[in-house]
């Protein structure tokens, strides 16, 4: 990750829980929380509700990826944790692409000129 810095100590997690904002979609939980810093940190969480840890890692590796590859559209600054719903098992890499852009746009976390040059692709 070029920007971004992965999120792993329990206590972080906890406070971006605790003081961050969160958005929900079918398939994930996006919880926010600024860190005064120039670098996004990143984290990834999945229950053991949601399935073995074939299906636990694959739904890590492919949320990974997918913020990998749109990281320049995220604001910097921001700690962001995912969380991958039950629903997320069966779900397809678009499907998962579809639903953490869509809450990084419910988190106004998207960069706005980033957002346009897409647009204007299509």
């Amino acid at each position: 990750m070029k920007y971004s810095e992965s999120l792993k100590k329990n206590r972080d997690f906890q406070s971006v829980y605790r003081r961050g904002r969160s958005y929900a979609n079918r398939y994930l939980i996006m919880y926010v929380l600024p860190n005064d810093t120039e670098r996004n940190r990143f984290g990834i969480s999945v229950s053991k509700k949601v399935g073995n840890s074939v299906i636990r890692h694959h739904l890590t590796r492919q949320l990974r990826e997918i913020y990998r590859l749109h990281e320049d559209m995220f604001s910097s600054g921001l700690d962001i944790v995912v969380i991958a719903r039950n629903t997320a098992r069966g779900t397809s890499y678009r499907e998962l692409e579809s639903a953490l852009l869509h809450l990084g746009g419910l988190q106004r976390i998207l960069k706005e000129s980033r957002k346009s040059e897409k647009e204007k692709m299509e």
